[in-house]
């Protein structure tokens, strides 16, 4: 995955708006624990699509 350090600055999540880190091929946030898929190098930031915390 390759994403510019700056756009992982100004993304939040959509839940509830706290700092996104990536792990592996995925953006987890740093509150709730959703992890957002990104695709092609494109962070897809749906709560529809995020995987739950366990």
């Amino acid at each position: 995955m390759q994403l510019d350090p700056k756009l992982l600055d100004i993304i939040v999540c959509p839940a509830c708006h706290a700092s996104l880190f990536a792990q592996g091929e995925e953006l987890v946030c740093s509150g709730c624990g959703y992890a957002y898929p990104v695709r092609d190098d494109i962070p897809v930031l749906l709560v529809d699509e995020a995987r739950k915390p366990a």
